[in-house]
């Protein structure tokens, strides 16, 4: 991974942080990074999130063991958001709830032509 110039201060210091499987494509979560989190996934090729809720870092699967091993790294046009294409260890289940991704929850749609 290169390190790129991150733009930290649109969200009060955090980026969202997309993680997506480098095998399936599978996007398996979302979470987020402050620099302190960057700079650590940076380091030691796992992914740091900045946990809104208990305010402190954590490194994904470090309890589970469903680590998240970058394998590349990119961010979007205005280098605000980052995405990470990674391989899961463990046993792949990455969601908290059990699940290989956390998005297990289908959204009725509405089709175009009813929404006018």
């Amino acid at each position: 991974m290169t390190d790129a110039t991150i733009d930290f201060g649109k969200m009060e210091g955090l980026v969202p942080g997309i993680v997506q499987d480098a095998k399936t494509g599978q996007v398996l979560m979302v979470g987020f990074l402050n620099e302190v989190s960057y700079q650590k996934t940076l380091e030691t090729g796992y992914v740091t999130f900045w946990s809104r809720t208990r305010q402190k870092l954590w490194m994904k699967g470090e309890s589970s063991g469903n680590r998240l091993r970058v394998i590349e790294a990119a961010t979007d046009c205005d280098n605000d958001t980052l995405l990470f294409r990674v391989d899961v260890e463990g046993d792949g289940l990455v969601c908290h709830e059990g699940t290989v991704s956390c998005f297990t929850r289908p959204i009725e749609l509405t089709s175009a032509q009813e929404v006018r």
